[in-house]
């Protein structure tokens, strides 16, 4: 660990580019799988998304190493979150 912890404990991703990377990545997840949110919901999925996206590379031994590789474990946190959401919010409306 010779690089210092920043936000939610990816190194190197500062709270601003946390925001940008996340607010893109749930909005784009929100595109593919076809739910529509607020941009702040987009972020906060998308910062969750980052996480679990993160936390799914490093289980498979893949190296999220730069601002696309964030980008891109956000976005597939994210399209997992959304989907999960939507399976929740069909089972609790029928």
């Amino acid at each position: 660990m010779d690089q210092p912890l920043a936000v939610m404990g990816t190194p190197g991703l500062g709270l601003f580019s946390l925001i940008i990377i996340g607010g893109l990545a749930g909005w784009i997840a929100g595109k593919i799988v076809g739910s529509r949110r607020g941009i702040f919901t987009n972020i906060l999925v998308g910062i969750a998304g980052s996480y679990v996206g993160s936390e799914l590379a490093d289980a498979g031994n893949i190296a999220v190493r730069n601002s696309l590789g964030h980008f891109i474990a956000a976005l597939v946190g994210s399209v997992i979150i959304l989907w999960i959401w939507q399976k929740i919010s069909a089972s609790r409306a029928a």
